[in-house]
This record gives structure tokens, C-alpha cells and sequence, in this order.
């Protein structure tokens, strides 16, 4: 039987230190948004997660 993570928040990839102060989710930091746009397209490649944009400086890594 295979277990199967799915329906939560994988990881959180900001530049911005102070938007997220406690996750139960890794957070990744980037220094630039190119950075941040990179970290989060890698992450969800090895994760076989979705990116989604927050809008508010943060991707967020999610597994459907």
C-alpha cells in the first residue's frame, strides 16, 4: 500500500522574512523574486506539487 500526501501546503517560498513567521510547512527564503520564482518551480518538480502565488510576495507549494 503506498501512503500518499495530498490537500496541504507543502512549502512556502518567500523574500520576505517577515511575512511568514510560523509555519507548519518548510519556508524557503529567496533574495530576489528571480530566486524566488526558481527555489519554488524546483521544489514542486521534486515534490510533484502546484505553485501558487499568494499575491502578497509569497508561492506556496501545494499537493492536490
Amino acid at each position: 500500500m503506498d501512503t500518499v500526501i495530498k490537500e496541504t501546503i507543502l512549502a512556502i517560498v518567500t523574500t520576505d522574512r517577515e511575512r511568514v513567521i510560523h509555519s507548519a510547512a518548510p519556508v524557503f527564503y529567496a533574495g530576489d523574486e528571480e530566486e524566488r520564482e526558481r527555489v519554488a518551480l524546483l521544489l514542486s518538480k521534486v515534490t510533484l506539487g502546484m505553485v501558487h502565488d499568494l499575491e502578497n510576495g509569497c508561492l506556496i507549494i501545494v499537493k492536490h
